[in-house]
């Protein structure tokens, strides 16, 4: 996918293109595919009562893992593939920091919980534990308080505990054009 601005009245499509090819995928040693998985976590947060723009966050926490130069199968491969980077500086080109910065550190948010919560590691599933190695592993103290400082740490952990549990292969999935207004909405 072309790292290239689009304009925000074709936001939608653009992502909602994303999820129907390259979401259909597997999702990286999960029971279910990676569309399947974002519209899980979109699906969590929405009825958790999330504002809006954590729901997009929860929707489009992985987007990272197939537009950028690596993908999720580098990451497998025991390649950072730094996909909370690369989806939050493709998704800024229509979404402000509200949707992306909880996008860009939901992966420092496992390593956060990792460090900080007891029990969080355990809960993890075999794939999100090997990844979290790979992604540096639990935080150090001196980075536990530099994300705690962060705006957006509290978004991110949110997003992370939507993430965490949208891996259920029975889970009902809403169709991607049920997040579509949603998006578009927020669009800029």
């Amino acid at each position: 996918m072309s790292c290239e601005r689009e304009p925000a009245a074709d936001a939608v499509s653009v992502i909602g293109a994303l999820f129907a090819s390259e979401g259909a995928a597997e999702y990286l040693g999960e029971p279910v595919t990676q569309a399947g998985h974002m519209l899980q976590a979109a699906a969590l947060a929405e009825r958790a009562g999330a504002p809006p723009e954590l729901v997009a966050a929860a929707l489009l926490h992985d987007v990272g893992h197939f537009t950028g130069t690596r993908t999720g199968r580098d990451l497998m491969a025991g390649t950072d593939n730094r996909h909370g980077d690369q989806g939050a500086t493709w998704l800024a080109q229509w979404f402000g920091p509200e949707v992306t910065e909880p996008v860009r550190l939901h992966v420092d948010a496992k390593r956060y919980l990792c460090a900080v919560e007891p029990g969080y590691l355990e809960r993890l599933s075999p794939a999100s534990v090997y990844t979290l190695g790979v992604q540096g592993g639990p935080m150090q103290p001196s980075e536990v308080a530099a994300f705690e400082a962060n705006p957006y740490a509290d978004a991110a952990c949110q997003v992370r505990r939507f993430d965490d549990q949208a891996k259920d292969p029975q889970a009902p999935v809403p169709p991607f054009e049920r997040f579509a207004p949603l998006l578009a909405a927020l669009a800029r």
